[in-house]
C-alpha cells in the first residue's frame, strides 16, 4: 500500500510558474510508473504527464500536447518524490492536479484506470 501526497499548488498569474510535488510513502518509487492528472470543473480527469518506472526503462515520459514545452515531469527516487514543473502557465491550466502511481506495469500509463494509487489533489489556479 502506497500513500501519495501532493503539494505546491496555488494561485499564480498567467505566464508564471509552479512546481508540484508528489511524495510517496514507499521506501522507493523506482518500480512505480507514475503520472500527473488534472480535473477542471465540469470536465473529466485527464492525463497531463506520465513517467515510466526506472526498473522498466530510464524514465520514459509522456505529455499531452497542450503542455508540451511548458511542463516537465521528473522523479527523485532517493526522496520517493515526483515533480511537475509548470512554466508559462495559462488560465486553461486551472484545475485540481492529482498524482498517481502503480507498480503492476512499468511502462508509461495514460489511462487513470491503470493506476492503483492516488493522491488527494492540489488546486492550481491561473489568473489572466
Amino acid at each position: 500500500q502506497v500513500q501519495l501526497g501532493e503539494s505546491g499548488g496555488g494561485l499564480v498569474q498567467a505566464g508564471g510558474s509552479l512546481r508540484l510535488s508528489c511524495a510517496a510513502s514507499a521506501r522507493t518509487i523506482s518500480s512505480y510508473a507514475m503520472g500527473w492528472f488534472r480535473q477542471a470543473p465540469g470536465k473529466e480527469r485527464e492525463i497531463v504527464a506520465a513517467i515510466s518506472s526506472i526498473s522498466w526503462s530510464a524514465g520514459i515520459t509522456y505529455y499531452i500536447d497542450s503542455v508540451k514545452g511548458r511542463f516537465t515531469i521528473s522523479r527523485d527516487n532517493t526522496k520517493s518524490t515526483m515533480y511537475l514543473q509548470m512554466n508559462s502557465l495559462k488560465p486553461e491550466d486551472t484545475a485540481i492536479y492529482y498524482c498517481a502511481a502503480d507498480s503492476r506495469r512499468g511502462t508509461v500509463l495514460r489511462n487513470p484506470d491503470e493506476y492503483g494509487y492516488w493522491g488527494q489533489g492540489t488546486q492550481v489556479i491561473v489568473s489572466s
